[in-house]
């Protein structure tokens, strides 16, 4: 009586829940490693650059710091700021791209993907368009309105279809919403006479951001990172489809409202920083998966310190590859990003 008396879906739940919990001594081990890999390469990062620097004297400037030397002024004002930068943004795109990957079951999810990244570009632009003198905490507030834009366009795009928001019908939309607003920043740069800004923007880089910008961004990301892991177990279940996480007792409506606002306040932040990169969030979620197994409280904090070394790695690589000049940021990850999103969209092809 008591077996008739269970869910349909407890057999299922409870395999899952195997699934689940595997893997953390690997989880630790990755973040581990991880973190002492962020540190050094932190280093190279503060020392590579149009002018070498070596290692000793990047930790006397950290250290001992000499206002006298230009080398050390060089490292507090420009090289320690952007290499901090590297790892922000990388961490936001990253965790980003993995709620919004844990809460629509959707592997190809990523801000750059679904447009994102491109609306809060378009509201930076109307932003420099309209208002040339607003302070750095405005320029955050255009990118947040625009992340949320977009998102609404893409989404309510996506819902009035036929057979609801599947992801490969979620990329479409994002694509052609990207595909819009870049055309329309584009114009609004054309007109106002913005070309060399928004170019900036586009290209995507931390080459320009300074302690006073990091200063604002860092309490919002903590906050983000705060949120997404005391949503990280609701995420989980939510990975495994809406009825599961109904029959759990979870309220899925509220966990993706919260969520969404988490996706937004990380996209937007590291687009305000960096520009809209695209890709970090594709990628890296997908990597820490394979690394750690299903259970985003492993997941979330994985993501943001390989997200956070690949950008590091990515920015060195920018650098180092036609010195004196700087390639392109976006560019590399485009080089990863797109294959691989080709082999996750082929494989998401069979398996429908």
């Amino acid at each position: 009586m008591e077996k008739n008396m269970q869910p349909k879906n407890s057999s299922t739940y409870s395999e899952r829940t195997k699934q689940i919990h595997v893997r953390p001594k690997t989880a630790m081990m990755t973040m581990s490693i991880g973190m002492a890999a962020i540190v050094f390469t932190l280093g190279v990062s503060i020392a590579v650059g149009a002018a070498d620097i070596n290692l000793v004297t990047v930790w006397n400037a950290i250290f001992h710091f000499d206002a006298n030397m230009v080398q050390h002024d060089v490292i507090r004002e420009l090289r320690i700021p952007r290499s901090l930068a590297d790892i922000v943004v990388g961490a936001s795109f990253a965790v980003a791209g993995a709620v919004m990957q844990g809460m629509t079951r959707n592997p190809l999810a990523d801000s750059g993907l679904l447009g994102i990244n491109a609306g809060a570009v378009f509201m930076i632009s109307i932003c420099f368009a309209f208002l040339p003198q607003a302070s750095y905490s405005t320029l955050m507030m255009f990118s947040f309105i625009g992340a949320a834009f977009a998102t609404t366009l893409v989404y309510g795009s996506s819902a009035l279809s036929k057979g609801g928001a599947t992801p490969v019908r979620l990329v479409l939309a994002g694509a052609a919403v990207t595909a819009l607003l870049t055309a329309l920043s584009e114009g609004i740069a054309i007109q106002f006479r913005l070309s060399q800004d928004i170019a900036y923007w586009f290209a995507a880089g931390v080459a320009g951001v300074n302690m006073d910008q990091l200063t604002m961004v860092v309490p919002w990301v903590i906050v983000a990172f705060v949120g997404a892991m005391m949503l990280s177990r609701s995420i989980t279940l939510l990975s495994m489809g809406d009825e599961v996480a109904t029959g759990l007792g979870q309220r899925t409506g509220m966990i993706k409202l919260l969520g969404s606002i988490i996706v937004l306040l990380l996209a937007g932040t590291a687009v305000s920083l960096a520009g809209p990169i695209m890709f970090v969030g594709l990628v890296i979620p997908h990597i820490a998966r394979f690394i750690v197994g299903v259970d985003y409280r492993w997941i979330i904090p994985c993501s943001a310190i390989l997200g956070a070394l690949l950008m590091l790695f990515a920015d060195i690589g920018a650098r180092m590859i036609n010195p004196p000049y700087e390639t392109p940021i976006s560019a590399l990850f485009a080089l990863i990003g797109v294959p691989f999103f080709l082999f996750v969209a082929r494989k998401q092809r069979r398996e429908l």
